[in-house]
């Protein structure tokens, strides 16, 4: 069955896009018709996964599990699905159900073409296995092992939760650090805009003065000079840092240092190795509890680090776990890796329930993530406010002394 797209207009005159399925074009503008559905434009969709043309590393395709199309839609949908499921649709029609209620034309596309690709005979795993750039490893093993289990609709459920908990607390750390950049961001600005264009106006009056002007004025004339004479380059150092680390991050050599100088840093590295942690334990916590084999889901989970150094430190432990060892204890080795995280990993192995103790893990690293994240912004906002009225009173300062000397000379 082709699939195609249209543009129409119904009998009221209203715009409408689409996409319909049918045995020829004819036939699909026959049952666009019988809905009172005009189409202007129709074009078949060729058969065929999508593809995106760019390449992403294995570091960095896990970060986001689900690329082309947003978290938030796809998690929707996937819990629609699981509802469809449980209320006993065949998954054919789930799929067809669900192909006009998406907003998304590339998932409208997509699902037409896992309709499709099902009705043919292939399992729904296979199906989504066709477009990688939508579905991750993680979707798709974990409807592999739904299928296989006669657990589908459950294991849906499950991915739903897992899409939106990682989304939710995405947007926690967001929201808690946007206040302060934007704070940060605009305090640079008032203080470019006063040391270049206000500053200068002002300590112009004091040049004609034939007497020595005090040091905190000498050295506000000597910074705004800068700043006007440079702010050019002030500007766009933050852009060429980035573009550095960018052009480093390159190569393999470089990109590595700079991920393990990342999570060795005091404070920040700290946090992103509980990050990592928490994102490696709820997704391998995941896998396995829906029936993935360990070794699959190490290797799934691997892709999700975002640092190629536990990149390497999992790719490690999966050959460990392959000759007969632990997991826990190929972690506690390295430094890279949390080590209460590799502790109750190692208790989740010892008594058998590896994966209540890995959602224990996940939980707990998540919780403290937010904890660190609410505490560190509480403290830069302060911070952010002291250093700007510092700075601001250092220039009204800079600026009233020659004038209260001016006054004790004409007393």
């Amino acid at each position: 069955m082709a699939v195609f797209e249209y543009k129409a207009l119904n009998s009221k005159g209203k715009k409408l896009s689409g996409i319909i399925d049918a045995e020829s074009t004819s036939a699909a503008k026959l049952k666009l018709r019988q809905q009172d559905i005009f189409p202007t434009l129709f074009k078949k969709i060729e058969s065929g996964p999508v593809v995106n043309k760019k390449k992403s590393t294995p570091f960095f395709k896990g970060i986001s599990p689900f690329s082309k199309v947003s978290s938030s839609e796809l998690s929707m949908i996937t819990r629609q699905m699981s509802t469809l499921l449980s209320a006993g649709f065949p998954l054919v029609k789930a799929v067809a159900t669900l192909v006009p209620q998406t907003k998304s034309k590339t998932m409208q596309r997509v699902l037409s073409r896992v309709k499709d690709a099902i009705e043919e005979g292939s399992s729904f795993a296979k199906a989504l296995a066709l477009y990688p750039n939508v579905f991750s490893p993680i979707f798709i093993n974990m409807v592999n092992a739904g299928e296989s289990s006669g657990t589908l609709e459950i294991v849906l459920e499950r991915l739903a939760d897992f899409t939106e908990n990682r989304e939710d607390s995405k947007k926690k750390i967001q929201a808690s650090l946007a206040y302060p950049f934007l704070m940060s961001f605009i305090g640079f600005g008032v203080l470019l805009v006063l040391l270049t264009y206000v500053v200068p106006g002002i300590v112009n009056i004091f040049s004609d003065m034939n007497q020595a002007l005090p040091m905190p004025t000498r050295l506000l004339i000597l910074v705004s000079s800068f700043f006007k004479a440079y702010w050019w380059g002030i500007v766009l150092t933050p852009f060429l840092c980035f573009l550095v680390v960018f052009l480093i991050r390159k190569s393999e050599k470089g990109a590595y240092f700079i991920d393990n100088l990342l999570i060795s840093l005091p404070i920040v590295g700290t946090l992103l190795k509980k990050i990592i942690a928490a994102r490696f334990t709820r997704t391998l916590g995941s896998l396995l509890d829906n029936g993935v084999p360990m070794l699959t889901a190490l290797n799934i989970t691997k892709s999700i680090a975002g640092n190629r150094v536990i990149y390497e430190l999992i790719s490690k432990a999966c050959e460990k776990v392959e000759q007969g060892g632990e997991l826990g204890e190929t972690l506690s080795q390295s430094t890279a890796f949390p080590y209460l995280a590799s502790q109750m990993i190692k208790i989740g192995e010892t008594s058998g329930e590896m994966e209540k103790m890995l959602e224990k893990t996940a939980d707990l690293f998540e919780k403290d993530v937010q904890t660190a994240v609410t505490a560190a912004t509480s403290l830069i906002e302060p911070i952010i406010i002291l250093v700007m009225g510092v700075v601001v009173g250092g220039i009204i300062l800079a600026i009233c002394l020659p004038i209260f000397e001016i006054n004790q000379l004409i007393q």
